[in-house]
């Protein structure tokens, strides 16, 4: 027997935030099927340059990758919710830190998510609520 759920999806996400989203979907989707070392080397090319993001940046990043896509919206979405989230905010300037890992409590269970200060970005958790395995972070500029 199966308990019957339905998926929130954020409104009130501008026209431009979800443009913007739809036009990182398809790069975000792509990305997911690729192994985690090219994952991770991929972003680590996109985010050079880019400032660290804000915690809200980040959210409505995340909200509005959430408002275009079913999939990103859905339990088994986290991979391209996540990557979608870190390039959309990439196109603003920014970038979140990346993350993807395993849950700390079992059972066993692999995510990705973003990061704003070493805080999931709304993920409905407690912070140490994961372990991250693999994180890109923004890339931080050495002072004169």
């Amino acid at each position: 027997m199966t308990t019957p759920s339905a998926l929130e999806r954020p409104t009130g996400v501008p026209f431009t935030r979800r443009l913007a989203a739809r036009l990182v979907l398809l790069p975000a989707v792509a990305l997911s099927f690729l192994p985690p070392h090219r994952i991770r080397a991929v972003l680590d090319v996109v985010r050079r340059g880019a400032a660290p993001a804000s915690a809200d940046r980040a959210r409505n990043a995340r909200d509005a990758m959430c408002a275009v896509s079913l999939r990103c919206a859905g339990p088994r979405g986290c991979l391209p919710r996540s990557l979608g989230a870190a390039l959309l905010c990439r196109l603003s300037g920014s970038w979140p830190t990346w993350c993807t890992g395993v849950r700390v409590v079992p059972p066993f269970t692999a995510h990705a998510w973003i990061e704003v200060d070493a805080r999931p970005v709304d993920e409905g958790v407690p912070d140490d609520y994961f372990t991250p395995l693999i994180t890109v972070a923004p890339v931080s500029r050495p002072t004169r």
